[in-house]
C-alpha cells in the first residue's frame, strides 16, 4: 500500500506500520516490521484480551468484585472503577466517570494471577501471544503500559480482532461495543470529550473529536494508542485494521501526522 510509506516521514527514528485485512490477509506493510518496539498504552488491548480468555474459561467473571469498594472486572476493563491515572486510589465511584487508569489495569493484573493462579505475564504469553504465534512480543512489567511486541506480531492480533479464534465472537462483539454509555471523561492527549466512550480494554471511536484516528473513520473504529508513539485501530466500515509503531514518545508530531495518514490508508483501502 502506498499510503504506509508516508511513515517514513514521520520526525521518528525508527517507525514501521501494516494494514491486515478482515480475512486475515496482509494488504501492505511498511518499515522494520520486526523490529521490537515498546507498546505502551497498546499493551492495554492485549492485556484485555487475556482477561476475557479467562472469562471465558471461567477464571473470572465479568461482573464479579475487583478493584475498590463496589467495583468489578467489567469496571477495570472499561475505565470506570474509580480508580486514579496512576495511583491505587478511588477518586469517583464505579460507574460515574469515564476514568483512564494505569492503576486499573494493574490490579487486573493482579486479580488475574490470583485467580488462575499463574503470573499475568505468563498468563497473557499463554492465552495469547503463543496461540497466535505472537513469537516477538512479551510483557515486561505493567500489564498497563510495558508490553513489547513487533507490528508483524500486532497483525495477527488485529487480525484476531476481526475474526477471532480466541474468543467466541460475541465476547469480542461485547469488548467493541460501548461499557456504560453517555459517560464524560478525558482521552489523554486529546482533552475531554462527551461522550468519552469505551468497550472492554479497547477504545471505541464513536464522534469523538479531536481524535488520534482518521476524520474519515468509522464511529464504529475502534482500538488504542501509546504514549512511546503506538497505535492499532480497527475500522469494521471497510474491513482492515493498521498497526503503526514507533520509538518516539506521543506528542504534538503524532497528532499532526496520525489523522492524515489514517485519512490517506483508509481512502486507498476504499478505492481497492
Amino acid at each position: 500500500m502506498e499510503s504506509l510509506r508516508a511513515v517514513e516521514n514521520w520526525p521518528v527514528p525508527t517507525a514501521a506500520a501494516a494494514v491486515v485485512r478482515a480475512d486475515g490477509s496482509l494488504a501492505g506493510s511498511h518499515g522494520p516490521v520486526d523490529h521490537r518496539f515498546p507498546l505502551a498504552s497498546v499493551t492495554k488491548p492485549l492485556a484485555a484480551y487475556a482477561v476475557l480468555v479467562a472469562y471465558e474459561e471461567g477464571a473470572v467473571e465479568l461482573d464479579e468484585p475487583a478493584g475498590p469498594e463496589g467495583s468489578t472486572v467489567r469496571h477495570l476493563l472499561a475505565h470506570t472503577s474509580g480508580l486514579a491515572f496512576d495511583e491505587h486510589r478511588a477518586t469517583a465511584p464505579p460507574g460515574q466517570r469515564r476514568l483512564y487508569s494505569n492503576a486499573g489495569f494493574e490490579v487486573l493484573g493482579d486479580h488475574l494471577a490470583k485467580a488462575t493462579g499463574i503470573p499475568f505475564a505468563d498468563y497473557l504469553r499463554e492465552a495469547v501471544f503463543e496461540p497466535l504465534g505472537m513469537s516477538s512480543s512479551s510483557l515486561e512489567g505493567s500489564p498497563a503500559k510495558d508490553g513489547v511486541s513487533t507490528v508483524s506480531d500486532l497483525v495477527r492480533f488485529a487480525a484476531e480482532l476481526q475474526a477471532p479464534r480466541l474468543l467466541d465472537v460475541r465476547t469480542v462483539a461485547e469488548a467493541t461495543s460501548v461499557v456504560h454509555p453517555g459517560l464524560k471523561g478525558v482521552l489523554p492527549g486529546y482533552g475531554h470529550q462527551s461522550p468519552n466512550d469505551w468497550g472492554l480494554g479497547l477504545e471505541i471511536r464513536d464522534g469523538k473529536s479531536p481524535h488520534w484516528t482518521g476524520l474519515t473513520s468509522s464511529p464504529r473504529a475502534f482500538g488504542h494508542f501509546g504514549q512511546s508513539g503506538t497505535f492499532l485501530w480497527v475500522d469494521p466500515d471497510v474491513r482492515a485494521a493498521c498497526v503503526a509503531l514507533t520509538d518516539r514518545a506521543f506528542g504534538p508530531w503524532a497528532v499532526e501526522a496520525w489523522t492524515p495518514f489514517t485519512d490517506t490508508v483508509l481512502a486507498e483501502l476504499r478505492s481497492r
